[in-house]
């Protein structure tokens, strides 16, 4: 039987991957392993012309498990979702060998594109619980993003991840300089940040100037009154 095999199949995978399973029948209590059966079953449908159909079991298999994936999507072999409820996958997204997703992730788009919208994951990338990886952007081999992070831009293999945006921390498990990076990785709260710093030391600049014509002009001027008179 389809099921049976599946089963045997996921086993090693999951038990590798979550030390919780303890029985190969603990495989068929993952919402995972459903979301992925049906997800296997839409992308057929949708290959063969039936798009209709194929997006409504992809969104039979969202309500059941919490975990939609979109029919179009690309998914290799080793595909592992742990817990699980509230993973999107968009229509565009391409998900290499041994990828692991935490729940809560979100492989989107901006809003901003057309065509490919979606990130591709290379072989052995781990995203982790609530991280949100948006756009046509790739991940690259064996990359982890960290909890919560938001990346938008292309991350090359090896690497470590975490923030909001992303920020590159480790690279083939180096630690690298987090000012390294930023120039390649938009942060508008620093932006911001660096635009009141500039204007400040600006406007100080100007204020000392202005002190020193004054001083120039007036060279009894205090602050007790015109020509050092009291007021």
């Amino acid at each position: 039987m389809g099921i049976l095999r599946d089963m045997k199949e996921a086993y090693p995978i999951f038990r590798e991957r979550d030390p919780a399973i303890r029985s190969y029948w603990d495989v068929v209590l993952y919402p995972c392993f459903h979301a992925i059966r049906s997800y296997r079953r839409a992308h057929r449908l949708w290959l063969a012309g039936h798009t209709f159909r194929a997006r409504a079991v992809s969104q039979r298999a969202a309500r059941r498990t919490g975990i939609e994936i979109h029919p179009a999507a690309v998914i290799g072999k080793g595909f592992f979702i742990d817990h699980g409820t509230g993973v999107v996958i968009g229509e565009t997204a391409e998900i290499g060998d041994n990828v692991t997703l935490y729940q809560g992730v979100t492989l989107g788009g901006t809003g901003k594109e057309h065509g490919k919208r979606h990130p591709t994951l290379e072989d052995g990338v781990m995203v982790s619980a609530g991280a949100k990886v948006l756009g046509s952007i790739t991940i690259g081999k064996n990359t982890k993003i960290g909890a919560g992070s938001v990346v938008i831009d292309p991350v090359p293999p090896n690497c470590t991840v975490v923030g909001v945006p992303g920020r590159i921390v480790r690279i083939a498990g180096a630690p690298i300089p987090r000012e390294s990076l930023a120039q390649d990785l938009p942060d508008p709260v620093l932006d911001d940040i660096r635009t009141l710093a500039n204007q400040n030391a600006a406007l100080k600049n100007r204020v000392t100037e202005l002190e020193r014509v004054v001083s120039a002009l007036l060279p009894d001027a205090g602050p007790s009154g015109k020509n050092g008179a009291e007021v």
